[in-house]
């Protein structure tokens, strides 16, 4: 059997499949931004991830898709995964989708010292040295004078803590979970919190004129999320990692397609060395799970 039609092979696929579904998200958000009031979209996006979850999910599990031993976990989940969406809505409003998305893949890394420091998790040497690489390919991009130096940034820089929060959060409980059960709730728990906010933009019109976009953004997250949990039932994330940074590479081209912005020879560098550090954080993942089962 081929390595594309076993369960590891089946598992890169959809995570290169997830990855650009992430990449079409972002450029399909900076588009919707123009269209419509933000928070109505952001709104809708967690919205649609609960119903077509709950549709899909309830006549398999039944009363078991809303059984979560964990409540205040699912609940600050929820929240910190809208607080990434938050940032990523309005701050892709003002950045490019190619630089935003290199920014934002630092969370792992940022993720991997926040369990040193709360979980006391061991972090090797090399990993602090990838960081500190991944840190100058962020200068790199983001260098005053470049095409994205701003206030704007803050967006970003703000989302991979947050992300990287929720990623700890989620290595330390989802063991307990059902990963469909916590699928529906972040979706639940975003589009209640977002909802009393989103009010007080509400444009009934925007909805009307505007909802196929509105449909897109809930499906691309709705789907994204879904393939990713299909990818990690198949295979771990140890081996998925490396794969997650064509999300760079998808969110570059679209924006050079739709948007026709193309970065600067600096931010090319800067992009390549987030990349390079981010797949080498991923390999030296495998080297210490594969030391762990000799």
């Amino acid at each position: 059997m081929s390595f594309w039609h076993s369960r590891q092979g089946g598992a890169v696929l959809l995570i290169v499949a997830t990855s650009l579904a992430f990449a079409l998200l972002d450029t399909a958000t900076k588009h919707a931004t123009q269209l419509a009031p933000v928070l109505m979209l952001l709104w809708f996006r967690y919205a649609f991830q609960a119903v077509v979850t709950f549709a899909l999910r309830f006549p398999v599990q039944r009363r078991g898709l809303f059984v979560t031993p964990n409540p205040k976990f699912q609940a600050l989940r929820g929240v910190l995964l809208l607080t990434t969406s938050f940032c990523s809505f309005f701050g892709l409003q003002y950045l490019p989708v190619g630089e935003f998305t290199a920014i934002v893949m630092l969370s792992p890394m940022v993720a991997t010292a926040l369990a040193a420091m709360v979980l006391k998790n061991h972090v090797a040497p090399q990993r602090w040295g990838l960081m500190a690489l991944g840190l100058i390919g962020v200068l790199l991009v983001v260098r005053p004078g470049g095409q994205v130096f701003g206030w704007a940034l803050l967006f970003p820089m703000v989302l991979v803590v947050a992300y990287a929060w929720f990623q700890v959060l989620t290595s330390r409980l989802s063991g307990d979970e059902n990963p469909y059960t916590t699928h529906f709730y972040t979706g639940l728990v975003g589009a209640l919190v977002i909802f009393p906010v989103a009010l007080f933009s509400w444009k009934t019109q925007a909805l009307v004129d505007h909802w196929p976009w509105f449909m897109v953004l809930g499906f691309l997250g709705t789907f994204g999320h879904l393939m990713l949990i299909r990818a990690y039932n198949r295979a771990s994330a140890v081996t998925l990692a490396p794969f997650m940074y064509t999300q760079i590479a998808f969110a570059t081209l679209a924006g050079w397609l739709v948007f026709r912005h193309m970065p600067d020879t600096f931010a090319w560098a800067g992009i390549a060395v987030i990349a390079a550090s981010g797949v080498g954080n991923a390999l030296q993942s495998a080297r210490e799970a594969t030391r762990k089962r000799q």
